[in-house]
């Protein structure tokens, strides 16, 4: 054997060191990887039914939203007519009433003055 056989086997032996050091780091990177992974599936399987029952949530609500929409509008519309009747019984109701009180009040101030001679 040369010394250039030597040489290459030292160079060889080196290199097959270093490919071993070198594949301990690897072979745990790679675990790191995996275990990285299966974590991230996990996380989607137990998120997307949140998600889907949420969406499901929200649909409902915006359900009972709308039929609260509608109470509101009928609320307002019977509150409005409410306030119309109101006014309509005052305007019809209210000044023949005035018109008597002050008729009334005429009577009264006619008799006190005949009882005052």
């Amino acid at each position: 054997m040369s010394v250039g056989d030597i040489a290459g086997l030292l160079a060889a032996a080196a290199f097959l060191i270093l490919v071993g050091v070198l594949a301990v780091p690897l072979v745990k990177l790679g675990r790191v990887l995996d275990t990285a992974s299966d974590s991230l599936r996990d996380v989607t399987e137990h998120t997307l039914p949140v998600i889907d029952e949420a969406a499901q949530t929200v649909t409902t609500a915006n359900g009972q939203l709308a039929k609260i929409d509608t109470m509101t509008t009928a609320a307002a519309e019977t509150t409005q007519n409410i306030s119309a009747m109101t006014s309509l019984v005052a305007a019809t109701v209210g000044a023949p009433l005035v018109k008597a009180a002050a008729f009334s009040l005429a009577v009264r101030g006619f008799f006190r003055k005949d009882r005052g001679r």
